[in-house]
């Protein structure tokens, strides 16, 4: 009864954040959409349609947020196929246009029994994080450590605070640099990355990077030689994924 009641407290709790995260996009947009309406001769409405789209696009990221922490904790299970994190990494870094280039150091062959779709959300939300804290440098590393996959996105910010390395994971917490570097952010990203690599039997934590910001170490289990059976490790993901 105790672990239902904190289960309830922490959905009732989560509901609430997510209505006040909700409820001040909204209100800023309105409060701009007013102001132009009493004031239309002051208003430069270039200006005003960029803030307003500014607004939705907040909006449009906090929806989707909720929406993939929904689906991760009441969505039907997702099958896992084997997945190379290098060629993750790779199709990425493609994908994207980011302010500092990526350096990459990634060790072929590093596979994983994973859901492709999940652990590419975990990496953008890492290399997302560390774009908006990187000075010069953002830097992405696969290998491996005895059995297990190790992906590591550092950056060369501010870096994290001990006492706020595990913080940073619970659900729209933002840090004060967060905040300034990055106002439209929901502070869902990071809870979700780790959401995600537990789901995967695996471990996401913040550590101090060697060029003094912030490193985030993703570690999941290497995939067998051969494809699991309904008695391996894809029968303990889905159950991971259910939960």
């Amino acid at each position: 009864m105790r672990e239902l009641k904190r289960e309830l407290e922490m959905k009732r709790r989560f509901a609430s954040d997510a209505s006040h995260e909700l409820r001040t996009a909204v209100a800023g947009l309105r409060t701009e959409l007013e102001e132009a309406r009493l004031h239309p001769d002051d208003t430069d409405l270039g200006h005003l349609l960029a803030r307003a789209l500014s607004d939705i696009d907040r909006l449009d990221t906090i929806i989707t947020d909720l929406r993939i922490l929904a689906e991760m904790e009441a969505g039907p299970p997702m099958k896992p196929e084997r997945v190379d994190l290098a060629e993750v990494v790779r199709a990425e870094i493609a994908r994207r246009t980011d302010r500092v280039d990526v350096q990459l150091r990634l060790n072929a062959g590093v596979t994983v029994q994973a859901v492709p779709i999940r652990i590419s959300r975990l990496l953008t939300n890492l290399l997302d994080n560390a774009q908006r804290h990187a000075r010069h440098l953002v830097a992405v590393r696969v290998s491996r450590d005895d059995d297990h996959a190790v992906l590591t996105v550092t950056d060369d910010g501010e870096g994290i605070a001990e006492g706020d390395r595990e913080r940073i994971f619970q659900r729209f917490t933002r840090l004060t640099a967060a905040r300034r570097l990055d106002h439209t952010g929901t502070g869902l990203g990071l809870a979700i990355a780790r959401d995600i690599a537990h789901a995967h039997i695996g471990s996401l934590r913040a550590e101090e990077s060697e060029t003094g910001g912030a490193s985030f170490v993703l570690r999941l289990p290497l995939a067998g030689p051969a494809a699991p059976d309904a008695r391996g490790p894809g029968r303990h993901l889905h159950r991971a994924m259910d939960s």
